[in-house]
């Protein structure tokens, strides 16, 4: 069984045959319609499907990218090398790595012999399996996470399983049922995976296996990521970019941008707007600059958006704001 999938596994794709004629990057288009390199879903998984799989595409560097899906990779043969949120981590033979959707990755090239598999799972494939688990494990707390949308857990779990051969067949054949049901291409077939993975993720959980993980980062941290997210809106308001900022504090965009509507309700573009309307309208009550002066002072170039704005938000057109205020 495994000579024939290892055959099967090892051909070269077409997006690899692209790669190697000397076209050396990932094509994103296959993953993303974002500028951001956010993986999504709906690229990889099938429509009506929970679960979808498919090998790592070897021969070239795959740069640093999220995902809004739960990934999982199976190192069937060889091995991978992968830099998740900036810790380096060398997946051998039999090993899994699980990533949750606030995990930050960037893999190295692969040679031909090494087949990773990669498996992108929506967060409500697990929604039965979770109740399964037993609470006082870190495999619990990792898809608790993972469903609700908890930014501040676990990133990765990482199973060290090379060391332990009778359960490193079983969960290889496991992972071969689960390649050969998605391959069989029947949507029915995600209740059968479910049931492996169930299998699976008992298996991995009440093993005595070492497993490495990360918080990705705490509460505290959070806090002064949010502080500073608001600091930088305060002085920047004018020409302030989410862009600008992900890369001053070298985070993901995608990650700030759900850190702040969980703990805001607001993303960075709402946020903006309403400080440069309260710059706004503070420049009214306590200037006399002409509201196009002003306008510009805060940086928008679009008067009548302005105009449409400042009255939601106020009530009242910027003129008459100033009579009833100054």
């Amino acid at each position: 069984m495994r000579d024939e999938l290892i055959k099967k596994l090892e051909k070269i794709t077409m997006e690899e045959k692209i790669i190697l004629s000397g076209k050396r990057k990932i094509i994103k288009e296959l993953y993303t319609t974002q500028k951001n390199f956010i993986i999504e879903g709906k690229k990889l998984i099938k429509r009506n499907r929970q679960i979808n799989m498919r090998p790592h595409t070897r021969f070239t560097y795959f740069p640093e990218h999220s995902h809004d899906y739960i990934e999982m990779i199976y190192m069937y043969k060889g091995s991978t090398r992968h830099i998740i949120n900036k810790k380096a981590i060398l997946l051998e033979e039999g090993e899994i790595l699980l990533l949750n959707q606030n995990a930050i990755q960037e893999i190295l090239p692969a040679k031909k012999d090494d087949i990773a598999i990669n498996f992108f799972i929506l967060p409500e494939f697990f929604d039965e399996i979770f109740s399964v688990i037993n609470t006082e494990n870190i495999f619990y707390d990792f898809l608790a996470d993972s469903l609700s949308g908890n930014l501040a857990g676990s990133s990765y779990l990482y199973f060290q399983i090379k060391d332990f051969p009778e359960i490193k067949d079983i969960i290889q054949n496991i992972i071969e049922n689960i390649i050969y049901t998605i391959s069989d291409n029947k949507s029915a077939n995600d209740k059968i995976n479910k049931k492996y993975m169930e299998i699976l993720i008992l298996t991995l959980s009440e093993q005595k296996l070492p497993i490495k993980y990360d918080a990705s980062i705490s509460k505290q941290n959070i806090s002064n990521l949010l502080i500073s997210v608001l600091e930088y809106i305060d002085i920047n308001y004018k020409n302030a970019t989410l862009s600008e900022f992900s890369s001053i504090k070298k985070e993901n965009p995608c990650f700030i941008s759900k850190l702040l509507k969980k703990y805001t309700n607001y993303n960075f573009k709402e946020l903006l707007q309403q400080k440069k309307l309260e710059k706004a309208a503070y420049m009214l009550s306590n200037t006399d600059l002409p509201v196009e002066a002003i306008l510009a002072a805060v940086g928008y170039s679009n008067s009548s958006f302005f105009y449409k704005k400042f009255k939601e938000k106020y009530g009242l057109s910027p003129k008459n704001y100033r009579k009833q205020n100054k």
